[in-house]
């Protein structure tokens, strides 16, 4: 019987989380109580991002950042590169007594889901949490990654000269749209139309690793539906929510990767 308890938990865990269903539908669904889906839901969640969190979403070293950078590279030809960084809006119910800060620029209320990915699309950092109306630079600015980056603290491998050149040693960079601020260790396209062809170049190439985080978010929410909808919870709830779907990404990613046979066997 103890078996079959967790084992209900658990499954009714993973269909919140794929299926997008309403507590409602999961009552009918697994025969339980609405607040009882809804306390089992939260706990698997709890469970889930504290037990995966530092095997799923550690903070690489030294040699894992430049291995990074050379699947960038063999992937993009953009060298140098560590990551692509982008904010995601998930959306959610309005708290109470909260006013307009979860509403966004793009009309609905919203939690940002910040991320830096590799050239796997896997995270290598999330930041969860962040009201709607902040923009994506603030965020980054003031979530734990991007104040070790500002600072300088993370620990990222020494400028290196970059290929087919024999000086001028350039650092490693993490990439982002123009929502972001250029800084020593971020590059942003160089904006407007009236550009020459070399920096017409540059951001036609950056664009192609920044697409990474941008595909990144397709495959999360894709494979986990309940960010397709409007998350009808508490605002702590949510966040949780959108972090163990971030941590069983990368499980998924790192375990899986792409396979398609399972759509074929018919």
């Amino acid at each position: 019987m103890e078996d079959l308890k967790w084992l209900l938990i658990m499954n009714s865990g993973m269909v919140f989380l794929s299926n997008g269903l309403n507590f409602v539908a999961l009552k009918y669904e697994f025969s339980i109580g609405r607040s009882t889906i809804s306390k089992i839901i939260k706990e698997t969640c709890e469970v889930v991002w504290n037990v995966n969190q530092s095997i799923e979403l550690p903070e690489p070293n030294r040699d894992q950042w430049i291995d990074i950078s050379n699947k960038f590279y063999t992937k993009t030809q953009f060298p140098n590169c560590f990551g692509a960084v982008d904010g995601k809006h998930i959306r959610c119910v309005n708290p109470k007594n909260s006013g307009s800060i979860y509403f966004n620029y793009k009309k609905f209320f919203s939690v940002v889901l910040m991320a830096v990915v590799d050239a796997e699309y896997c995270f290598i950092y999330i930041d969860v949490g962040a009201c709607g109306r902040e923009g994506d630079s603030t965020v980054f600015k003031e979530c734990s990654f991007g104040k070790k980056l500002y600072a300088e603290i993370l620990d990222l491998p020494a400028p290196v000269i970059l290929p087919n050149t024999n000086e001028n040693p350039q650092p490693f960079v993490i990439v982002a749209d123009e929502a972001f601020g250029l800084h020593k260790n971020l590059l942003r396209p160089f904006p407007g139309r009236g550009i020459d062809q070399k920096k017409n170049v540059f951001n036609y190439r950056l664009s192609r690793a920044i697409r990474y985080v941008e595909c990144s978010f397709g495959i999360l929410s894709n494979k986990w539906r309940v960010l397709q909808i409007t998350i009808n919870v508490k605002s702590d709830f949510a966040d949780i929510i959108v972090k163990t779907c971030c941590v069983l990404h990368n499980f998924v990613r790192k375990r899986d990767g792409y396979n398609f046979e399972r759509y074929f066997e018919q």
